[in-house]
């Protein structure tokens, strides 16, 4: 299958090339879709350089930061308007480990949507305060109690998508960011009744640069699970 990995960036200059060649370390005949918006650092221009010597690796850029949701919408609907059979996400930050895409890319051949899970095989972050980590924990079993997926880390950023299944999103509609954006896609594939599959991964916070979690990102998950909820009771919620 033809796969793809998009990757959303601000300020990721100090990662993103070691990021291409980690990747293409373990699964060389990938391609590497960046979504950049529009990072005063260069990382934009980091890319170009490398995609002057390495066609695998592609680019689309935004003008000024749009969103993590809408970025990861755009680098979607370019992979699938592209023909890739397989998109894969991930930071862009070393927090998810390249080496575990050769297990995502083996697993999708039996799924629709597989999740890198800190939470399906114990606790299994490295490096964030206890704050945090409750935080990330219970608002897990929150979506889960609300929208009533059996996902163990639903908000989760290292994921694998069937092309199949992302066609049967309208994309156009969706508007979360962060946690929520997160939330909202394994919602929406999930009530396809898609086959879904959720993998052990170890998750270290990063490395370099500045974490983009906010206040607003946590709101804004807290009050999406009401609505996709509500959404489902009334019948009126979209694909």
């Amino acid at each position: 299958m033809k796969s793809i990995v998009c990757i959303p960036t601000y300020n990721e200059r100090e990662n993103i090339l070691r990021l291409f060649d980690a990747i293409h370390e373990i699964v060389p005949d990938a391609h590497i879709l960046v979504v950049d918006d529009g990072s005063p650092d260069g990382t934009a221009q980091l890319v170009r350089d490398r995609m002057a010597t390495d066609g695998r690796i592609h680019i689309l850029e935004r003008e000024g930061k749009l969103g993590l949701g809408t970025a990861y919408c755009a680098g979607f609907a370019k992979a699938l308007a592209d023909g890739f059979d397989v998109i894969a996400q991930m930071d862009a930050d070393f927090s998810h480990d390249p080496k575990d895409l050769r297990r995502f890319f083996d697993t999708i051949a039996v799924a629709d949507l597989v999740i890198g899970s800190r939470y399906v095989s114990g606790v299994n972050v490295i490096n964030w305060p206890m704050s945090r980590l409750l935080l990330s924990y219970f608002a897990n079993v929150y979506t889960r109690v609300i929208t009533g997926m059996p996902i163990a880390d639903a908000t989760g950023g290292f994921k694998c998508f069937r092309a199949s299944v992302l066609r049967n999103v309208d994309l156009s509609t969706i508007r979360s960011n962060g946690y929520a954006f997160q939330i909202e896609m394994n919602y929406r594939i999930w009530r396809q009744k898609a086959r879904i599959e959720e993998i052990p991964i170890i998750f270290v916070d990063r490395v370099n640069g500045e974490s983009k979690m906010s206040k607003n990102i946590i709101y804004e998950a807290a009050f999406l699970v009401w609505k996709l909820k509500l959404a489902t009771l009334f019948s009126f919620g979209k694909r």
